[in-house]
């Protein structure tokens, strides 16, 4: 079982958890639940774009024995953000603005450690779709070392639009391709960037991959030809300090 304060079981519970706009990550309903409660419940979650999950009640009842009525919500460990929103704050407070887009990254220990880079190197936000992806939990702020306690995570609905949006907003997107013949040193990271990192297994999707403005290699000499993500994330992201570091020195 998960400590009590990371969820919320109940109709009624959950209900007014939704409408007083709690930090959500997701919502479990059963298979079995009364169809218009269940209606109900993932209109209102559709609002404040939380992902609920139709599952046996047999998964809810091994998180809570309590009375929890084939529902129960699963609370964020911290306060999601809009790519929408937050992008014109960052420019506003003159930031030259730095963001990392993880595509299909599953494992909490990898996000948390990318994070905790993200953390380190002044990355203004980490971006992250709502389904089949990672989300910000308890056990994820421990394996970032308590970086998500500081650095915005933008959860979207509809990450290509996500990354849409980005891209008109003057950012450059840049993706990894071992099909690529770029470097990733050769890339100009100095202005308004978007780093977009993929899962191990399926890479960066293709739709995401379209919008990307440039294609990066990452060179491996090895026989598996396998970084993990979290360690092809740290080259990418100090890259891009290196880059800006150089250019301030240069300046000054």
């Amino acid at each position: 079982m998960i400590d009590k304060t990371q969820y919320i079981y109940g109709i009624h519970a959950v209900l007014e958890a939704i409408d007083a706009a709690k930090d959500i990550d997701k919502i479990l309903l059963s298979k079995t639940l009364n169809p218009e409660t269940a209606q109900e419940i993932i209109e209102k979650a559709r609002v404040l774009r939380v992902p609920v999950q139709r599952v046996p009640v047999q998964k809810i009842d091994r998180i809570t024995r309590r009375n929890h009525q084939g529902v129960l919500a699963m609370m964020a460990a911290v306060t999601y953000y809009r790519v929408d929103d937050l992008v014109p704050r960052l420019f506003d407070e003159g930031e030259n603005p730095f963001i990392v887009v993880l595509d299909g990254v599953t494992d909490v220990r990898n996000f948390g450690a990318v994070a905790r880079t993200c953390e380190c190197a002044g990355v203004s936000a980490i971006v992250i779709p709502d389904h089949e992806s990672v989300s910000v939990n308890a056990d994820a702020v421990k394996t970032s070392a308590g970086a998500l306690n500081y650095l915005p995570v933008c959860r979207e609905r509809n990450l290509v639009s996500a990354v849409k949006f980005l891209r008109d907003s003057g950012f450059k997107i840049v993706g990894t391709s071992d099909k690529s013949q770029t470097s990733y040193t050769h890339a100009d990271y100095t202005g308004p960037v978007a780093i977009v990192l993929g899962a191990e297994d399926k890479g960066i999707s293709p739709e995401i991959m379209k919008l990307c403005d440039t294609q990066v290699l990452i060179p491996e000499f090895g026989h598996i030809n396998s970084l993990n993500v979290s360690v092809a994330g740290g080259i990418m992201i100090y890259e891009v300090v290196r880059q800006r570091l150089n250019g301030d020195q240069e300046v000054n």
